[in-house]
């Protein structure tokens, strides 16, 4: 259906390649001409003014949900205002004992415009429809949790 491409460029920058020693700065290059700074979690020796791998697989399951939930308000013609999310990733051991993000948790806020009543139930529906739909949720073993 469509294609979607990363380009993803490092270069040794540092004396030596030992494990503590080794740069981990890179860039990501985007269709549209962006570029972003990137490196490993400072945990890992990156640098912390950079985006790392985690914090963007989990922008990324935020993004998507709250896109799809867009999608699905304006299509029921109940306009948002506003829309903050403080998504959550933990990384730990998975079933398998290897370490990944095994949750994610969600936690958006949803302003409606003036006189758009949304009762609990609507809303629930609502994220509930946006996770099901939601491509990068559809990509990935990750628990998602949406908390409303």
């Amino acid at each position: 259906m469509s294609e979607h491409i990363a380009d993803i460029v490092w270069k040794l920058e540092s004396e030596s390649f030992a494990y503590d020693d080794y740069n981990r700065t890179h860039v990501w290059r985007f269709d549209n001409g962006l570029e972003v700074k990137a490196a490993a979690a400072p945990g890992y020796l990156g640098d912390p003014s950079c985006v790392d791998p985690e914090e963007a697989f989990v922008a990324s399951v935020s993004s998507c949900h709250m896109l799809t939930f867009l999608a699905i308000a304006a299509r029921k013609k109940l306009t948002v205002n506003a829309y903050e999310d403080h998504a959550v990733g933990h990384m730990e051991k998975n079933a398998d004992g290897r370490i990944a993000i095994t949750r994610v948790e969600l936690n958006p806020k949803v302003s409606f415009a003036d006189g758009v009543d949304v009762d609990a139930a609507t809303l629930e529906k609502m994220h509930h429809s946006a996770h099901e739909h939601c491509f990068i949720a559809n990509s990935v073993k990750t628990e998602i949790i949406v908390n409303h």
